[in-house]
This record gives structure tokens, C-alpha cells and sequence, in this order.
């Protein structure tokens, strides 16, 4: 199978990439050239950009294309017209951020989607993220007809996680210690290995397979607590704690949005962290153990400088800790 991969330089791309190689695809590589130049000298390389100049697709023929990186439906409308009919099988990275906001467990596939109320907006935030992805979806599905792919995947983890969300955990919990861990504690968490993500969705054009898929592990409810406790198991050293912290103790000490990756707090939509995977599975999406996960991570951290501004301090951490411990 001839893969036009839109990006395939990082994180999901690159691994969507890395696993169609492996099974004998020829992948042609669309991206802008900043990520990873010297990855994949064995396959095609157009410079483009998405946003502005995709001239170098004014040519060829593709079975399947992979998009991972839209964010708006200008994007998806714009590759269609560069692409016309010669793109093939399409799929599209989308987000379980897509539904409104459930009211418990077991989100399927036909559950209800987030609606904006300004279709034009062009500013990505928590209130926009969804919605934008919805509109995404319908655009390709318009553009490339109904046997188009739709994967929406939870918090995409593993190794070349650029974003250091799942990794700053990883990496504080590898340092061992008293650990800050911010409730509720059973929350729902879902999360998924970026390399079975990425192998299952190469499965999922192999079989010539359409419609929406969720992208989640394990099956609901898996909790916030077993989240943290399997990692800290996998590669906390011996005497790491978890010291479980009210919500409104967390909320109050007003850390930064982004500083403790992951948590969920008081968002209204933290029943999207429980999807139903079953449709997945049933086309051989096969999650691996989250220890495995951590473990890897941890391997693929100590290869790669730790961002400055990854996560909480070290002292802060250590502030909230005693002020927790010094409540009347």
C-alpha cells in the first residue's frame, strides 16, 4: 500500500510511519522539514506546509493518507483540494474531545458531539479544541466520502512524547519520594501507547475499514489512583508515596494550567476519560500493559533533555507537601 503521511516526523506521525515501514508499506512523507530531517532517509520526503504551500502534492497517486495534525477544517479542506481523488483511503486523527460532555462511563462512537457556537473561530483552547475537532471530522468526511477513518484517541502516550505530559509523570515518580498526587482519586483515566496506536490504525487501512474508532485504554473505569499507582510501580524506586490531596487544596494553591499533567480537577468533562474501546479492539487495536508503557518512557526520557518548564517545581511540590501535612 502506497501512505501519504501528513507530518511523520513527530510523535504520532513518526510512529504511524515506523510502524507501516515494518510492515512493507511505501510511505511518502508531506511535512514542513523543522522535525527530524534526517528520519526516514529510506522514504519520499515533500517540504510543504499544510497552511500555505502544499505544491510538492501537485503530483502522485496515494492508496491511503494519514492526517494527524488537523486542527482546523480550513486545514482539511484545503489538503482535498491539493489532493483532488488521488489520496485514496483517508484517515483522520481526531480527539475523544469531540463529544459533549458525557454524564458517566462508557462513551461510544454514536454518542453526542460538542457543538460550537461560532463555527468560524481560529483560536484552539479547552472551550474550542472539541468542537474544531468535530468540524474537522464532518469536513473530511464531506470531502472524502463516507469510507473515510475517523480515530479519536485519548491522552496519546510513550516514548517521543513531545508534549511531556505523561512523561513528567513518569519522570517524577522515577525520582522516587514523597509524591504530590492531586484528587479526586477516582477519576476516570484513560490513556493510550502511542506504537499501538499507531500499528492499529496501519491495521485499520489494511482492512479497508471506515467510520469512528476510539483510540482508549484500558476499558472504563480505570481510575486516576490506578493510573498513577501502576506507573510509580513500574519505575518508582523503593519507599515512593503517594500523598492523595483535595481538589480544592490543589485548586487553591493556583498553579498554572499544565502543571500537573494530566489531572483532571473540576473539568466538566472528565467522563470522556472513560470511553468504550470495544469497537477498537474488535478490529485489533491491542493496548499493552501501562508498566510497559512507563518503563519505555522512562528509557526514551533519559535519552532527551527534560524541558525547564515541564511540570510542577521541585520546591513548589515540596511547599504544598508540608503545607498539607501542616493543616489543623
Amino acid at each position: 500500500m502506497r501512505i501519504l503521511m501528513i507530518g511523520g516526523t513527530r510523535f504520532i506521525g513518526r510512529h504511524v510511519v515506523t510502524a507501516a515501514l515494518a510492515r512493507g508499506h511505501d510511505v511518502t512523507l508531506f511535512h514542513r522539514g523543522r522535525t527530524g530531517p534526517d528520519l526516514f532517509p529510506e522514504v519520499e520526503h515533500r517540504l510543504g506546509d499544510r497552511d500555505g504551500d502544499l505544491s510538492t502534492l501537485a503530483d502522485g497517486e496515494w492508496d491511503a493518507t494519514v492526517d494527524t495534525c488537523a486542527y482546523f477544517p480550513r486545514q482539511v479542506q484545503i489538503l482535498a483540494d491539493a489532493l483532488g481523488d488521488r489520496g485514496g483511503h483517508h484517515l483522520l486523527v481526531s480527539s475523544v474531545s469531540a463529544y459533549a460532555a458525557p454524564e458517566g462511563p462508557g462513551l461510544t462512537e454514536d454518542s453526542p458531539l460538542a457543538e460550537l457556537d461560532d463555527p468560524t473561530v481560529e483560536v484552539v483552547t479547552d472551550q474550542t479544541y472539541g468542537g474544531l475537532k468535530v468540524l474537522c471530522e464532518r469536513a473530511a468526511v464531506d470531502r472524502h466520502g463516507p469510507d473515510t477513518l475517523l480515530v479519536r484517541p485519548t491522552y496519546v502516550v510513550g516514548p517521543d512524547d513531545y508534549t511531556w505530559r505523561f512523561p513528567w509523570w513518569v519522570a517524577r515518580l522515577a525520582r522516587g519520594g514523597e509524591v504530590l498526587a492531586p484528587g479526586p482519586e477516582d477519576a476516570p483515566a484513560q490513556v493510550i501507547d502511542v506504537r499501538d496506536m499507531a500499528a492499529w490504525m496501519v491495521g485499520l487501512l489494511e482492512q479497508d475499514l471506515s467510520g469512528a474508532f476510539h483510540a482508549v485504554s484500558p476499558e472504563p473505569v480505570f481510575t486516576w489512583r490506578q493510573q498513577l499507582e501502576a506507573i510509580a510501580g513500574a519505575v518508582g524506586p523503593e519507599g515512593t508515596t503517594l500523598t492523595w490531596m483535595d481538589e480544592e487544596f490543589v485548586t487553591a494553591a493556583g498553579l498554572a494550567p499544565g502543571t500537573l499533567p494530566l489531572w483532571s480537577g473540576d473539568d466538566p468533562d472528565v467522563w470522556m476519560m472513560a470511553a468504550d474501546p470495544a469497537k477498537a479492539y474488535g478490529t485489533g487495536l491491542s493496548p499493552r500493559p501501562l508498566a510497559e508503557t512507563a518503563r519505555d518512557t522512562l528509557a526514551w526520557i533519559r535519552s532527551v533533555p527534560e524541558p525547564a518548564d515541564a511540570g510542577l517545581a521541585p520546591d513548589r511540590e515540596r511547599e504544598l507537601l508540608a503545607a498539607w501535612h501542616a493543616r489543623g
